[in-house]
């Protein structure tokens, strides 16, 4: 069975952080449609301060989520900074013990940071947020893992389902945040928030690839 192992995971983090990064001027463009058009480099800002904070230091797949989370809990403006924190740190509590992480762990890593963000934010699928991005991510990797399908196989098919449900985002309404107040008129455009939940899922998702064992 495929796996890979938790030591292994600070070239996973730094993807992540790559993904964010070339793709602040998109994010921000992406936010200014409907929004105040600071998510992009909100999110760079966390990133970015993550990467030159323990770019140099050695940390597990566990240990950087949650060095990542807290700096986006507590360093970076707006909502999503606590949103962002409380699904990574939620994704490490669950992982912390582990040496190696198979595909029903991560499952199990995800499912936790969707219940974590749910515990601060009352966003359901089809309210125009990220977890219309997320929760099909994790309903995609729990249906692999029971089903016994190839690790790498799934998190390609994870990535389709986290680009499906940002892709959805499009014909919605907004519910909460700024862009709630437009009503109708944010319909059309793309959420801030499922578009970099789907850049980072997708960047693990390549970054778990290959570390795969």
């Amino acid at each position: 069975m495929s796996k890979f192992m938790n030591a292994d995971g600070k070239p996973i983090l730094l993807r992540m952080v790559k993904g964010i990064q070339e793709n602040k001027a998109y994010l921000g463009e992406v936010d200014g449609l409907i929004g105040d058009g600071d998510h992009g480099m909100n999110m760079n800002k966390g990133f970015t301060l993550f990467a030159d904070r323990f770019g140099d230091e050695e940390f597990s797949f566990t240990e950087g989520l949650d060095d990542l989370g807290m700096i986006l809990f507590n360093e970076i403006g707006g909502s999503m900074g606590p949103i962002y924190g409380s699904i990574l740190m939620g994704m490490a509590e669950a992982g912390e013990d582990m040496e190696e992480i198979t595909l029903a762990d991560l499952g199990d890593l995800l499912a936790k940071g969707l219940a974590d963000l749910q515990d601060i934010v009352d966003a359901k699928v089809g309210d125009k947020t990220l977890v219309d991005t997320l929760s099909p991510a994790v309903d995609s990797i729990k249906a692999s893992a029971a089903a016994g399908e190839d690790y790498a196989a799934a998190l390609d098919k994870m990535k389709a389902a986290a680009e499906t449900g940002r892709d959805s985002t499009k014909d919605l309404v907004a519910k909460f945040g700024r862009s709630s107040r437009l009503g109708e008129r944010s319909r059309g455009v793309l959420d801030a928030g499922a578009t970099s939940c789907c850049i980072i899922l997708c960047a693990m998702a390549d970054g778990i690839k290959e570390v795969l064992k």
